[in-house]
């Protein structure tokens, strides 16, 4: 079975954690311990976040003034190859010595005309107080969103369109070998006159670029792996219940409106256009449940094979639409 399973940013540096490498390290072994058995019984493919790593790199570029800060399209490959070396690493330690690993530096294509760029909604690095926020936003330029009770930035999110070293990946699959890949949703990029290939100030989507890359490389399952054990409705009400199984588009009809848009609806959106396009399932879990989400048993499973809604709680059924 070929698995791509993408670990969310807060799944790899939990929210109020300190972003000290010692904890990013502690958060991928956790992960590693569950990814280890999939890939000695599976082909796998690691995709990651990277909002709070990157986010951290360009409060540290604009603290050194001598220079102008790095773009964005830079921080992310910086991102991707210190997170793909501890994810290498840690999955080294856990598998045979002979198994192969590679993390490769992956570029994505967006459109430059993307409306993204005229709403930038992807939220990267810390959470702020609104005084802050505002000081930050009057000297660096940066545009802010609530997150929560706080403000955290937000950069244009433009939509992948097309995954460079597609190739590439699909040659390592077929030596056995472990890939972790488009990190960060990929180094965002684009075309210009000439035929000129250029970084763009954006952050994709971690959870499109996953599923863009699902679809390419014709995964069997994806797997989003998160700090929430499942999708829920109603979150953090009373009457909160997680969904176990469901159909993608009622999922996306009924229920948009209970998905965060900085959050969770990315991943609900992602997960079941991977769904639909592919016929094969898409899980949305917490990153200790990995293991268990691939066997089935844990997580909210979205799927073109179920017709409706089942929540956890007594399995209520809705009907499809």
């Amino acid at each position: 079975m070929r698995v791509v399973v993408a670990l969310g940013g807060n799944a790899l540096l939990r929210r109020g954690q300190l972003m000290s490498t010692e904890n990013q390290r502690k958060n991928i072994q956790l992960a590693c311990d569950h990814l280890a058995p999939i890939a000695q019984q599976h082909e796998l493919i690691i995709s990651h976040g990277n909002g709070p790593q990157i986010g951290l790199l360009a409060l540290e570029e604009a603290a050194y003034e001598p220079v102008p800060e790095a773009p964005l399209d830079v921080l992310g490959a910086e991102t991707q190859g210190m997170i793909g070396y501890l994810i290498e690493q840690e999955l080294g330690n856990r598998l045979p010595f002979e198994k192969p690993l590679a993390s490769l530096l992956t570029m994505i294509e967006i459109d430059p005309d993307d409306p993204a760029f005229a709403d930038p909604s992807k939220p990267i690095g810390p959470l702020y107080d609104k005084s802050t926020a505002d000081k930050l936003a009057a000297e660096r330029g940066w545009t802010f969103k609530l997150d929560g009770d706080h403000l955290r930035r937000v950069v244009p999110s433009p939509v992948p369109q097309r995954i460079f070293e597609r190739q590439p990946i699909q040659w390592l699959l077929e030596k056995g070998c472990v890939v972790i890949c488009a990190g960060g949703g990929g180094i965002p990029t684009a075309y210009q006159a000439g035929r000129q290939l250029i970084g763009v100030e954006a952050v994709i989507d971690k959870d499109s670029a996953s599923a863009l890359l699902a679809r390419d490389i014709e995964a069997d399952i994806l797997i989003m792996a998160t700090d929430a054990p499942a999708v829920y409705v109603g979150f953090g009400t009373a009457a909160q219940r997680a969904v176990a199984e469901a159909d993608p588009d009622l999922l996306l009809t009924k229920y948009r409106s209970e998905f965060a848009a900085g959050s969770m609806l990315p991943k609900v959106i992602a997960a079941s256009d991977f769904a639909k396009t592919t016929g094969n399932p898409a899980m949305i879990g917490a990153l200790a449940d990995i293991d268990a989400m691939l066997a089935g048993s844990a997580g909210t499973r979205i799927s073109t094979a179920r017709a409706g809604v089942t929540f956890t709680d007594g399995q209520l059924t809705e009907p499809s639409i």
